[in-house]
């Protein structure tokens, strides 16, 4: 099979991987190393906000302020939203996504991240670990576009990211666990993470054809520029090869 390059979104999906990756792993360090100094450091450090804090805010502060506009480095599946990106297929019939597992997928996440808050307030979680848990997320985020989304899979069932139901939830999720955090900080990530939610879902219950590849000509395979599918095809070719290549080698080995 000929190999195809990896294209621009999905090359920008790989930069975001390697630089949130590294904002865990700079928080990861952060953490611990207040930890090693006493109990209290860790809650005195987030109060003070740090460079390391700072940045991180920075940074999704920014993502998210650019999720407000078109642009042409983001998926199709978080620009269907907008009006711009809307190209009439000519179909007046078109299935919305099955709302029964939105809402399945919700409260999952609502019940899953409650119990954490719950440890939270009585003192079991402190305020890092769960900035700690808002930065992996954000790291598994970028693994569900790129290699495997359990959301697609297990509950959605939608055929690509680009014609994802919660695209623009990933925000939301990711900063749930700001919730229980006080601070300017995690308030104003949490509120816009917020209000790109609303108004994505204002967008879809206002313009539910703009969801749908059925009437969005922007949503169908051969418009598409991500070519996401493409590099997960490739992605589970090599990785059948390479488990091909270890049950050869364990047959050797018994011989």
């Amino acid at each position: 099979m000929r190999k195809k390059k990896i294209s621009l979104i999905s090359g920008f999906h790989y930069v975001r991987l390697t630089y949130r990756a590294a904002l865990f792993c700079l928080l990861l360090h952060w953490y611990v190393t207040g930890r090693l100094e006493s109990a209290s450091a860790v809650t005195g450090r987030f109060g003070e906000q740090p460079p390391i804090l700072l940045l991180t805010w920075a940074v999704f502060a920014l993502e998210m302020l650019l999720r407000f506009f078109p642009s042409p480095l983001e998926s199709p599946g978080s620009q269907k939203q907008f009006r711009r990106n809307y190209i009439k297929s000519g179909e007046t019939e078109f299935t919305i996504p099955d709302n029964n597992a939105t809402v399945l997928t919700a409260l999952i996440w609502i019940v899953g991240n409650g119990v954490i808050g719950s440890l939270h307030m009585m003192g079991v979680l402190d305020d890092g670990i769960m900035l700690l848990l808002c930065s992996a997320y954000s790291v598994c985020d970028m693994i569900c576009i790129l290699f495997f989304c359990p959301f697609q899979t297990w509950l959605l069932k939608n055929k690509c990211c680009g014609t994802c139901r919660i695209y623009n939830w990933d925000y939301a999720m990711m900063f749930t666990p700001l919730f229980f955090v006080g601070g300017a900080y995690a308030r104003s990530l949490l509120g816009m993470s917020v209000v790109l939610l609303l108004r994505w879902e204002l967008t879809f219950y206002l313009h539910p054809e703009r969801f749908s590849e059925q009437s969005n000509e922007f949503l169908r395979c051969r418009n598409c520029r991500e070519k996401l599918c493409a590099h997960k095809t490739q992605l589970k070719t090599h990785w059948r090869a390479f488990e091909e290549y270890s049950r050869r080698k364990r047959e050797a080995l018994r011989k």
